[in-house]
């Protein structure tokens, strides 16, 4: 028996090397400040880790202290290895108590206790040493604070310019209240909501929306807090105060959702919450009742059996065992699940909705479509607008001269906030713009055809004649379709959300299969869907941008898509791809309904251990000593089964 506990405390600790580095948790968030201290503590001084280490050590010691023949250090170092792993789980299973929750750790604190009342020291060292391990592997080994939400608030500048008595002041971002109008030059980013005065200007949003295109606005548009101002000089009336914007509400939200999902129960304690009241019914009746028809010393030894043969020391190991090794064999393959819980939740799914923009496209403009007037060649077209947009900083501007590296540089460029470029290229005036700004003649119904199909157009004119239209788009990723047809052949549904246009958003999602498309959503609007969605069953949201991180929450699981995606959506997600292929998902809804089922085996033969002992304990056939060995082997069995979720599914 003792053999066998020490060899499945190697196997624990090998089922948790995979995952230390990489998992979250679900604990409350925390400040910043705690947030960075934890990430930066190494495991070795982390007192939840190294408790149940210590007591590790201290049990393995007594152990071969008493096959030495030392009993009297040995039933030491036991006392020593029974209290250091108590104290993981015996403490707060007391005020769960009072608060009238009951769970696993209550269960395993009632039986360890029975165990020492019995003058089983060594075996109750060994159920504690196991449970702490276990619960140190999933929870402490994955305990990261999700404090890093908070660098959402850091897209706010720390001061705003404010017009005031025709003269312009600088006053703290903070002290921004609404009917403010806000001056926001080139290169700066936006305080707070509001709507355009004057001006006109391209914004950069995709630190809020992911979008990757630029936004063009011109008084009378409404503009986010955390939006770059790209070109010309705006005048903005703020109608949120610097403290209440778009961004503080997101982080609200996120931090809410995350609230609410923390306070779900893990699968053992939902298991436990019935079985211990029942269980220690149970025992008090034995007692009570058998001490009234016999021997009192006999039935409550027989009450305490009875209650350590009730102890579902299988499950209670075996369950995060087999999460840890199958989140460790998730990794390998590109799939960071941040805790056991979000696991457990993975494999209910049966909805998923995504995010457009860096999710089902790749996020990268290109130009896909070039118009031409007779007798211009695309080639033409395609020089004559590199040659001014090289001048330019757009991403528009961008993929057109990846067409057209060599173009030469044309002379004399100015650019037009929201509108357009102009200039000179030997010796004739070129200019490209928006199709709001320049007319596309002969092809305004071809420009219109191509924007129904998503992309963004923008006219090319030579000496004031339209001589070309080139639409780009954020293309789809190729293996979106395949994604979504496998995904619906494991019986999964798939949405799309945006905050993008209705039109762009139709096209492509036309392309990739998906039918129930919602766009031009805010990021409210994104975590409202969700919880629509989820009330006909679970829901996973996929995104990657700051405008996700609510509906990540929100969802039952949320996934962020690439190391490359915000820090706000990949902290408020449960589980983090490393790359962006799509085909990741439905890979890992297969590895964790895999995991499950061998979870569900465990749980079954846990439950079925318990029904049997019950009887045996009851009547006497079996003393404390041969309940503890049935235990040992049934911990065994479910843990070499657990271990299978660590090869993934064949």
């Amino acid at each position: 028996m003792h053999g066998l506990g020490l060899h499945r405390a190697g196997m624990l600790g090998d089922g948790g090397a995979h995952v230390s580095a990489a998992c979250g948790c679900e604990h409350e968030t925390t400040v910043a400040e705690d947030a960075d201290e934890e990430r930066e503590r190494p495991w070795w001084r982390d007192r939840g880790i190294m408790i149940p280490v210590f007591s590790g050590v201290a049990f393995g010691t007594g152990l071969v202290l008493e096959w030495s023949g030392l009993e009297t250090p040995a039933l030491a170092l036991f006392w020593i290895g029974l209290l250091l792993g108590a104290s993981t789980f015996t403490p707060d299973a007391v005020r769960k108590l009072f608060k009238g929750k009951l769970g696993i750790g209550l269960l395993m604190t009632i039986s360890a206790v029975g165990a020492v009342v019995l003058g089983y020291v060594e075996e109750a060292a060994a159920l504690a040493f196991l449970y702490s391990i276990a619960e140190a592997l999933e929870d402490k080994a994955m305990d990261r604070a999700r404090g890093g939400l908070r660098a959402l608030l850091k897209l706010v500048p720390e001061t705003a310019t404010v017009r005031s008595d025709g003269a312009s002041v600088e006053i703290p971002a903070k002290d921004l209240a609404v009917g403010h109008l806000m001056l926001v030059r080139p290169g700066e980013r936006i305080a707070t909501d509001g709507i355009v005065r004057s001006g006109r200007s391209s914004l950069d949003t995709s630190a809020i929306t992911g979008e990757s295109i630029p936004v063009e606005v011109a008084p009378g548009d409404e503009v986010s807090a955390g939006a770059i101002n790209a070109a010309g000089a705006l005048e903005i009336e703020t109608t949120a105060a610097g403290t209440d914007n778009s961004l503080t509400t997101i982080v609200e939200l996120v931090e809410q959702a995350q609230a609410e999902k923390g306070d779900r129960a893990r699968l053992a304690d939902r298991i436990a919450r019935p079985l211990v009241p029942g269980v220690l019914v149970l025992a008090a009746l034995v007692a009570l009742i058998g001490s009234l028809l016999g021997d009192p010393e006999l039935w409550l030894t027989r009450a305490l059996v009875v209650l350590v043969a009730a102890s579902p020391c299988a499950l209670a190991i075996s369950v995060p065992l087999t999460v840890v090794a199958a989140i460790g064999s998730a990794s390998r393959f590109g799939v960071i699940i941040k805790s056991g819980a979000a696991f457990e939740r993975f494999g209910t799914i049966r909805h998923v909705a995504m995010d457009k923009t860096g999710t089902l496209t790749r996020n990268e403009p290109a130009v896909t479509a070039v118009l031409t007037a007779d007798g211009v060649t695309q080639a033409q077209a395609l020089h004559w607008a590199a040659a001014l947009e090289q001048h330019s900083t757009h991403p528009l501007a961008a993929a057109i001269t990846a067409t057209a590296p060599t173009a030469p540089a044309a002379q004399e460029v100015t650019e037009q906030a929201g509108r357009g470029i102009e200039g000179h290229l030997d010796g004739r005036k070129i200019t490209v713009g928006s199709p709001r700004w320049l007319d596309a003649g002969t092809l305004a119904d071809q420009v219109s055809d191509l924007e129904e199909q998503g992309m963004t157009v923008v006219i090319v004119h030579r000496d004031g004649a339209p001589v070309a239209a080139i639409g780009v788009r954020d293309e789809l990723r190729p293996e979106v379709p395949e994604v979504v047809r496998t995904l619906a052949a494991q019986g999964v549904g798939v949405t799309m959300l945006t905050g993008d246009n209705a039109r762009t958003a139709r096209a492509l999602a036309g392309q990739a299969g998906i039918e129930d498309v919602r766009a031009e959503l805010r990021p409210e609007d994104k975590a409202t869907a969700i919880a629509e969605l989820s009330e006909v069953g679970s829901v996973a949201m996929i995104g990657d941008g700051i405008n996700d991180a609510p509906a990540l929450a929100a969802a039952d699981i949320g996934i962020a898509m690439g190391a490359t995606g915000s820090d706000a959506a990949i902290e408020s997600a449960d589980v983090a791809f490393t790359g962006h292929d799509l085909r990741l998902i439905p890979r890992a809804f297969d590895h964790v309904r895999h995991a499950r089922h061998i979870i569900n085996q465990n749980i079954v033969l846990s439950l079925l251990i318990i029904a049997a002992l019950l009887p045996f304990a009851l009547f006497g056939i079996l003393g404390l000593a041969a309940v503890v060995l049935v235990h040992e082997i049934a911990e065994v069995v479910v843990i070499l089964n657990g271990l299978r979720a660590a090869r993934g599914k064949r």
